[in-house]
């Protein structure tokens, strides 16, 4: 297809299905597209596929866009109860880079996201 992720997933998701199911579980009531995108990012940082998922989530009306802001339509959110998980190890976390030795996982219909950092996942999940 050649819209492969280029950040070295280790499962073979669908980067398309996991960023659209991530803008519909954002508990934002609006972001900038540059937000949105940070948070596209942690799926893929392949432009063209950045730009499919947002593309696509707003065909599906998972998102709205308005003079470069973006409204999440959906109405879900992510539990941090039942929807993260943690696992112990050396990872480096998906959005900032930094050194983790507990990863915060994000299990999504499509797949699963991450690691990241106690306080990345927040922010990635529109908590903070």
């Amino acid at each position: 297809m050649g819209d492969g992720d280029a950040s070295g997933r280790e499962r073979d998701d669908d980067p398309v299905e996991v960023g659209v199911e991530l803008l519909s579980k954002l508990e934002f009531e609006s972001l900038s597209v540059a937000e949105a995108i940070d948070r596209i990012e942690t799926v893929t940082t392949h432009p063209r596929t950045t730009r499919r998922i947002l593309d696509e989530a707003e065909a599906r009306g998972v998102v709205e866009r308005d003079s470069g802001r973006v409204y999440p339509q959906g109405g879900g959110y992510v539990s941090f109860q039942s929807d993260v998980f943690t696992k112990e190890g050396d990872f480096s976390c998906r959005r900032c880079g930094s050194s983790l030795s507990t990863g915060h996982f994000v299990r999504l219909d499509s797949g699963e996201l991450g690691p990241f950092g106690s306080s990345c996942i927040r922010k990635v999940t529109g908590r903070d």
